[in-house]
């Protein structure tokens, strides 16, 4: 989905998709180094270990890759972690993801500024104004062809519309 709206002729494009957090990990605040590595604990790059397509964790089959502590892999560089994390004696800090460009989107994405709130609020209308027409029926039509659908669609769509006049009449005082 992120990737899909990524685009480097235009920075400014991108999906206003609320953070997910799958499986419980906490992975909301993950950073990338410039290269696209994420960061460990240690503020420092991690090494793609390896790449495999996951069947098994998602809907779709994607590609992801395990990431793994720079100060193990390719080879030990140090005695000791510097931040002392719990996984140091076994193997070091890992990271399972997607190596996509999406996935770093998923993340990287700033869901506090105003752009990111302003484009998810128009989604949400949508979102409701669909949720209202499923509802009257619009959604899975039970007729036979294409121009009784069409003036059914139209007569929804006005219903709709007629309904928003109604609620905005109801807030605003008549001006006399």
């Amino acid at each position: 989905m992120y990737a899909y709206f990524h685009r480097d002729d235009d920075p400014e494009a991108f999906a206003a998709v609320p953070f997910s957090e799958k499986g419980g990990y906490k992975a909301k605040g993950r950073q990338f180094s410039p290269e696209g590595l994420p960061i460990c604990a240690a503020g420092l790059p991690m090494p793609l270990h390896f790449i495999y397509t996951d069947r098994t964790t998602c809907i779709r089959e994607h590609e992801r890759g395990k990431y793994v502590c720079p100060l193990r892999y390719p080879q030990r560089t140090a005695e000791s972690c510097p931040v002392d994390h719990k996984t140091w004696e076994k193997q070091g800090c890992t990271v399972m993801m997607p190596t996509s460009i999406g996935a770093r989107l998923r993340y990287t994405l700033d869901r506090d500024s105003q752009v990111y709130k302003d484009i998810y609020k128009q989604r949400t209308a949508t979102e409701r104004i669909n949720s209202q027409a499923k509802a009257l029926g619009i959604e899975r039509p039970r007729l036979r062809n294409g121009k009784a659908i069409a003036n059914l669609n139209t007569l929804i769509y006005l219903m709709i519309n007629l309904r928003l006049l109604q609620r905005l009449r109801n807030r605003q005082p008549e001006i006399e």
